[in-house]
């Protein structure tokens, strides 16, 4: 996908029965996997990531509970996505401002195509929205 590419939804495939439990495996992202990280028991009354990023493609998947996140591009595309389906994720392109909110069973893995780099994160929305007029 490229790098102006709007958020959305990729299924993945249950592997499996009731009777034995599932399987889903993350082939086919749109991008290489460089890190992969999980979060677990935040605080139902918590928002979190209010940011964007300059080069890190993700894909969120809540492997277990809801998440719910608002996502915000440069072009003004507004969306709200829920996830609740361990075989659902959300990738979000770079320069895609997210907010989460989560269930307070909620288990979320989040790939990425980029290492750790703090320099990548924009976490001011005032600065977010000014790259909106910036040229790109």
């Amino acid at each position: 996908m490229s790098r102006h590419a709007p958020p959305c939804l990729i299924d993945f495939e249950a592997i499996g029965s009731s009777q034995e439990g599932y399987l889903s495996v993350g082939k086919d992202l749109p991008f290489e996997v460089k890190r992969v990280f999980w979060t677990y028991f935040t605080p139902q009354s918590v928002t979190r990531r209010r940011h964007a990023h300059h080069k890190t493609h993700m894909v969120i998947v809540a492997v277990h509970g809801k998440i719910s996140i608002s996502t915000e591009t440069l072009s003004d595309e507004k969306n709200v996505f829920v996830l609740d389906l361990p075989t659902r994720g959300l990738y979000l392109p770079p320069l895609c401002w997210h907010v989460l909110e989560y269930s307070h069973d909620a288990v979320q893995v989040v790939l990425t195509s980029t290492e750790y780099d703090p320099s990548d994160y924009i976490r001011d929305y005032a600065t977010f929205r000014q790259m909106s007029h910036a040229p790109r």
